[in-house]
């Protein structure tokens, strides 16, 4: 297989391979297959209006990264409104997200969506008391977080948060999961 170098690392064309690596559409079709849980990221801006606003974003990549202190990391789109928010707002959330949440991963998720302040609308949530986020009702884990670090990788920030508080509501419900490029419940 030839592989064609891109002029310019910050304006590929789709489908072509990166220098040192297999094209978008190639790693998109193999990362499909690797399952993972779904959580909603949130947090406050209290820069924003008089009441400030929240932010959220559907993510699949929440990962722990250490027992001692206890940290996650959650990979965020640069120069998304989330991305844009951390870097000035420590403090943030993420739930993991039931099965039957589905509806509330979408609406986060869709590309020109409306604002953040509509998708909030009717959602049943409580505030954090450690980050003033936003946190699911009916989730199957919250977890609080404060930034420790940022780092950037490719198109993507990576934000390492020490948990400063979760909640494990009693819920019956199995995860929301994604997988080959859907929603789906664990059989």
């Amino acid at each position: 297989m030839s592989r064609n170098t891109p002029t310019s690392t910050s304006h590929r064309t789709p489908g072509v391979p990166h220098p040192e690596g297999v094209g978008e559409e190639e790693f998109r079709a193999a990362l499909a297959r690797l399952a993972a849980g779904v959580v909603l990221v949130t947090a406050h801006d209290p820069e924003d209006g008089p009441r400030g606003e929240d932010v959220g974003m559907t993510a699949t990549s929440l990962l722990s990264v250490s027992l001692d202190p206890p940290l996650v990391l959650v990979s965020v789109r640069e120069d998304s409104r989330v991305d844009e928010l951390l870097q000035r707002q420590p403090l943030w959330a993420a739930s993991l997200l039931a099965e039957e949440q589905r509806h509330i991963a979408g609406r986060f998720s869709m590309r020109g969506r409306v604002s953040d302040r509509l998708l909030f609308q009717d959602m049943p949530c409580t505030r954090g008391e450690a980050s003033g986020a936003p946190l699911v009702d009916g989730a199957l884990a919250t977890l609080e977080c404060r930034t420790e670090q940022r780092v950037s990788a490719g198109d993507h920030t990576l934000v390492i948060g020490r948990v400063l508080a979760t909640s494990l509501p009693s819920s019956e419900s199995g995860p929301l999961a994604y997988f080959r490029g859907r929603y789906r419940r664990l059989a």
